[in-house]
């Protein structure tokens, strides 16, 4: 039997939780992952996919996980999907969705703490000008020497997850909505200014029409499934999706809230963000011929190599960091939310315990994560982008689509949402399944079919 409770808390404003879940939703998946993956995976292409699946994909079931977290009766993830399952009557075993979710998050946070110091650390060395006087290579091998000294990052990474806990602790209105309020407004200016100075900067050299260029006129010939595989990944990534973050943020949700209208909402402004952080990014690549296939090393080595070169470019890397730690906070928040909630509802502790019980065995996972770079990407292609958060994306929207209570699906879309919220669940029941499943499968096959054949050709071999 499920552990069901009234989850009282709740958002303050609409206001404040349209901020508050873009704010999660906007994070270093826009900055630093969509500006590595874009750079990857053939540009315009790869965009043209990742806008596919956050209409297609990506903004119903953005809906189905608001509306699991406002109608279960209960504060965490996996009871709210267990409450919502024996009122449907049918079996408990659907909640397996937001046992996947919450596990994607919990392993997401431990190593995205890691990326987050990497930004941390940045900040400073802008500001006192370490970068000064360096030529290309010696800026590039900073990062390499960074990743390299898990020790000198290790204060970044306690003092990131510090303040995820902290926060945490705080509840919804003193905590998770505080730090938006302050958080993203800053966010939101840094962007635009720093998008409008990057497009200044490659006006007249050429850069900016290369950049507009390589990210909305695609080269089809770089489609691929493992092109499709990575859009949909960074499209579950960016949004927040499969980590169960959304539905727990859906249970402070009061019935005067739009649920369809906020997950257009939400899930446009995120992509609206990837989109001018790839402006504020791809000019600077162009204007000073720098590689735009270098992935994770365009954000932390290409960049600073331009920066440096620029007027008042100390002031403008500092500024940048900033923009990428305020966007990783906020995120944070989210990903930590769902266990701490689950560990309240189902120990009893306080909030403050579940956050720092949580907090502490992520920061566990993730000092595993900060001594091994090779762990770290494990984790995040292997693992949560490929499996995790797919898994858990395809079984909610097929609860929800197929399999939860009509009556409370009615509920739930109340009048003033009908027109929306019928078009997205024809979307969460008929599209979305049949696009994750296919991706799912196809990326599983993609990564592992030639691992899986090597071992068993190793085991028959064996046995002959």
């Amino acid at each position: 039997m499920a552990v069901a409770s009234s989850n009282t808390a709740q958002w303050s404003s609409r206001f404040a939780f349209t901020l508050t879940a873009i704010g999660s939703s906007v994070g270093l998946g826009n900055l630093w992952r969509f500006s590595a993956e874009a750079g990857n995976n053939g540009g315009g292409a790869f965009i043209a996919l990742y806008l596919a699946c956050v209409i297609l994909i990506g903004i119903p079931t953005l809906m189905a996980e608001f509306l699991i977290g406002r109608a279960g009766k209960a504060s965490s993830v996996v009871n709210s999907m267990q409450d919502l399952a024996e009122r449907s009557n049918v079996s408990t075993h659907w909640s397996l969705g937001a046992w996947v979710g919450m596990g994607s998050s919990f392993l997401i946070l431990s190593f995205y703490a890691v990326v987050a110091a990497w930004v941390m650390a940045y900040i400073p060395k802008f500001l006192f000008g370490t970068f000064d006087g360096m030529d290309a290579i010696q800026i590039a091998a900073e990062f390499e020497t960074l990743k390299d000294s898990p020790l000198a990052l290790a204060p970044w990474f306690l003092i990131f997850l510090g303040l995820a806990i902290w926060l945490v602790s705080r509840g919804v209105n003193q905590g998770l909505e505080i730090a938006a309020r302050l958080l993203m407004p800053a966010f939101f200016i840094l962007l635009f200014c720093l998008t409008i100075y990057s497009l200044s900067l490659g006006w007249e050299s050429g850069g900016t029409s290369e950049a507009v260029s390589f990210m909305f006129a695609p080269d089809w010939s770089k489609l691929s499934v493992n092109v499709a595989v990575r859009a949909l990944g960074q499209a579950f990534f960016s949004i927040g999706l499969g980590m169960a973050m959304m539905i727990a943020y859906g249970s402070y949700l009061p019935r005067s809230i739009n649920v369809p209208q906020s997950a257009v909402i939400i899930g446009l402004a995120d992509t609206g963000v990837a989109l001018m952080a790839g402006l504020a990014i791809f000019p600077i690549v162009f204007h000073f011929g720098l590689d735009f296939n270098a992935g994770a090393g365009l954000f932390f080595q290409t960049l600073p190599i331009a920066l440096v070169s620029t007027p008042g470019g100390n002031l403008v890397g500092a500024a940048f960091f900033c923009l990428a730690f305020f966007a990783a906070l906020t995120t944070a928040l989210a990903l930590l939310e769902p266990t701490a909630e689950y560990l309240k509802e189902r120990t009893g502790i306080t909030k403050k315990q579940g956050a720092l019980y949580g907090g502490l065995a992520i920061m566990a996972m993730g000092t595993v994560c900060l001594f091994s770079i090779k762990f770290l990407d494990f984790l995040d292609v292997d693992v949560t982008a490929t499996i995790m958060l797919p898994m858990s994306a395809l079984i909610i929207v097929l609860f929800v689509g197929w399999r939860l209570d009509k009556a409370i699906l009615a509920d739930q879309l109340n009048d003033g949402e009908q027109a929306l919220g019928r078009f997205l669940l024809v979307m969460v029941r008929y599209v979305a399944p049949f696009m994750i499943a296919t991706i799912l499968f196809a990326g599983m096959h993609d990564r592992y079919y030639g691992l899986f054949v090597t071992l068993a050709k190793s085991v028959i071999t064996g046995i002959i």
